[in-house]
C-alpha cells in the first residue's frame, strides 16, 4: 500500500458504478441475484442492480477490517448467513466495493460456488495483491482509498449517544 490516498467522492462513486455497470452489460452477463458484502458493498450493490436492472438482492456480513489497515487473521461471516438455496442454479454477481487482499471476496465466492449456475466479482477498486481477481473492476490501485461512507466519524455511538456536532 503507498502513502497516496485515493478520495472517491459520492459523484465519482455514482460514475464508477454507472461504467461497472456498462462494463457488465457489454460483457453480456446478466445476474440473476447480486450478492452485497456488508457494509461497502451494500452501496456498490444497490447501484448495480438498479442499472442492470436485476431486482434479486442478497447480502452478507462479513467481518474482516477492524480498522485502517488492521485485520482479523481470516474473514469471518456474520449471521444471518444467506442460505445458498437462494442461489441455486443462479448466476451470482458478488459486489464489493473493494477487493484489498481478496480474503473476504474468497470467503463469499467459495460460500457460493458448488451452488451456482455462474459467480463473478465486481468491485469499484481492486489492488494487486487480491487474492481474487475480479471479473468486473472499475480501477486498480494500490493507494489506500477514502470512501465517502467512511471517511466521517459515525453521528452516533453505538450505545445511542450523539456525537458533537
Amino acid at each position: 500500500m503507498t502513502e497516496t490516498r485515493e478520495n472517491l467522492t459520492y459523484e465519482k462513486f455514482g460514475r464508477a458504478v454507472r461504467e461497472l455497470a456498462q462494463t457488465i452489460a457489454d460483457d453480456g452477463y446478466e445476474p440473476d441475484v447480486v450478492l452485497s458484502i456488508a457494509r461497502g458493498g451494500v452501496f456498490v450493490a444497490g447501484g448495480l442492480a438498479y442499472a442492470l436492472d436485476c431486482k434479486n438482492i442478497h447480502l452478507v456480513n462479513v467481518e474482516f477490517y477492524t480498522g485502517v489497515g488492521t485485520t482479523l487473521a481470516m474473514p469471518v461471516m456474520l449471521a444471518p448467513v444467506p442460505n445458498v438455496i437462494d442461489f441455486s442454479n443462479k448466476k451470482v454477481l458478488i459486489a464489493d466495493d473493494v477487493a484489498d487482499t481478496g480474503k473476504t471476496l474468497k470467503l463469499v465466492r467459495d460460500f457460493c460456488i458448488d451452488h451456482v449456475a455462474e459467480v463473478r466479482s465486481a468491485v469499484i477498486y481492486e489492488k494487486p495483491q487480491s487474492l481474487v481477481k475480479c471479473e468486473y473492476v472499475w480501477k486498480r490501485t494500490d493507494d489506500w482509498i477514502n470512501f465517502p461512507w467512511s471517511v466521517e466519524q459515525p453521528v452516533v455511538r453505538r450505545s445511542g449517544q450523539v456525537l458533537d456536532a
